[in-house]
């Protein structure tokens, strides 16, 4: 490992950076070369891995030169076409009581019940005090929180108080236990600090009053969203429920357990779609292995509930690839065919009922895994009504290699140099279609532009899941 690749922290150098020897990207009006890479060549789309590949079988794809397939979308507008499908279809409000909505979309505003707080309180435990001291007292317990109002104070009165407890009419300020002395011989409070009038006081709709809009309809139901919404006064939410989507993996060679041998190879797509999907804001209603069965995809479909159908393999012309001629005899829409983007260019969209879509992920992991950040992923937020969010950008470390025509999705992983302090986003090894290691290190997908890009570039970066913390 050289010193270059010291701050990958703990990433063995299997997960390392790109190769530093790989060809230099070519400077501006040069004709650009080919990577050397397995995602950007036309090998990608090989009929089916090597028995040792690990994962779901991949799709006889065009063997022509490299380059843009004719009918392949541009990842951008690929991405966009998913968005507008999802957002086409009408939300279905629906009531949901707070402990059901976690993770849901509000379909309307939250807007406050009540001020907050509903009452003076009082921010500390302490002593309510009204007017200059210092201040006669009586003994006892005092003011306690969740007790009906309690008697005003006079000029020259105190009363101890807990906090979140209604302050008294009257009251001028509260002091804080540990800023009082008290005269127990002659029941007198004494400030240890200047006192402030209305210090420690949470004023009534100090945080909102009663219709202030709290958030915006389309914002997601966090635990702090709960927390907000009951302490507004709320029971239950009006929420968009999350879009339900079924798995269908494709593939007589797949094994579900046990050591791949005399040609299967095990499914790596079954086990991670669904945990995925989910942290994407879908349901997911059941994975199932169907093989190259087109009869077996027929009745799957078709008989789906899910609002998403959601296929890995048979997406491109091979002799077992049934997605296309499934879709063109139940008259589907293919909104997306291809998309010009390596790994996972035989990607599709189709709309099977106004309010009902399959995705059709390529077989290979990673190719996979760039069909669901460019096509379910903002489909289903579509679904959601969520917002878009803001794109995120990053300088890369190291300059990474394009296709001459393509987008490329690289797994990267974020770094700070430790002595410029700067962020940069280092590109990982195994970045192959068929490859998982290089994901399973990484927190992002850099978006490479056709032509590759120079180390210091900024770059689209998606961010991963657990990237934000969905699986922890």
């Amino acid at each position: 490992m050289n010193d270059s690749e010291n701050d990958i922290d703990g990433i063995e150098q299997a997960l390392a950076l790109v190769n530093r020897e790989q060809p230099a990207v070519p400077a501006p009006g040069a004709a650009p070369a080919a990577s050397p890479t397995p995602a950007d060549g036309p090998a990608e789309t090989a009929a089916r891995p090597a028995p040792d590949a690990p994962a779901g079988h991949a799709e006889a794809g065009p063997t022509s030169a490299p380059g843009a397939h004719p009918t392949a979308t541009p990842w951008a507008e690929a991405r966009a076409e998913a968005g507008r499908a999802g957002r086409a279809v009408p939300a279905r409000p629906r009531r949901a009581p707070l402990v059901q909505a976690l993770g849901q979309v509000l379909a309307e505003p939250l807007t406050a019940l009540t001020d907050l707080p509903s009452f003076d309180t009082s921010a500390m435990d302490g002593w309510a005090v009204a007017g200059p001291g210092p201040w006669a007292y009586r003994q006892g317990t005092g003011i306690l929180a969740g007790r009906a109002a309690p008697a005003p104070l006079s000029d020259g009165e105190a009363v101890r108080i807990a906090t979140g407890a209604r302050v008294p009419a009257d009251t001028t300020a509260v002091i804080r236990s540990e800023h009082a002395h008290t005269d127990e011989a002659k029941l007198r409070l004494h400030a240890r600090r200047e006192v402030t009038p209305g210090q420690d006081i949470r004023p009534r709709g100090q945080e909102c009053r009663t219709g202030d809009r709290l958030l915006p309809a389309g914002s997601t139901v966090t635990p702090a969203v709960l927390g907000l919404a009951a302490a507004a006064g709320y029971d239950v939410l009006s929420t968009i429920a999350r879009p339900t989507v079924e798995v269908l993996v494709l593939g007589d060679e797949l094994l579900t357990e046990g050591l791949p041998h005399d040609g299967m190879v095990r499914d790596a797509l079954g086990p991670l779609l669904a945990p995925w999907l989910r942290a994407l804001g879908a349901e997911v209603l059941d994975t199932r292995c169907l093989g190259d069965d087109p009869q077996a995809l027929r009745k799957a479909v078709l008989g789906t509930e899910a609002d998403v159908v959601v296929t890995t393999g048979g997406t491109a012309a091979g002799p077992v690839d049934h997605v296309h001629p499934f879709l063109a005899a139940a008259g589907a829409e293919l909104l997306v065919d291809g998309v010009d983007v390596r790994p996972g260019h035989p990607m599709l969209l189709a709309r099977l009922a106004p309010d009902t879509h399959l995705v059709g992920l390529p077989g290979n992991p990673l190719a996979a895994v760039s069909g669901l950040l460019t096509l379910a992923e903002p489909l289903l937020r579509g679904l959601a009504h969520r917002p878009a969010p803001e794109p995120y950008r990053a300088p890369v470390r190291d300059a990474i290699p394009g296709h001459p025509v393509s987008t490329r999705l690289v797994p990267v992983t974020h770094r700070t140099d430790p002595r410029t302090g700067v962020e940069h986003s280092v590109p990982l090894h195994y970045n192959g279609p068929a490859m998982l290691r290089g994901i399973a290190a990484a927190d992002g997908l850099a978006v490479v532009p056709p032509g590759g890009a120079r180390a210091g570039d900024e770059l689209e970066i998606l961010d991963l899941p657990w990237a934000e913390g969905c699986f922890t």
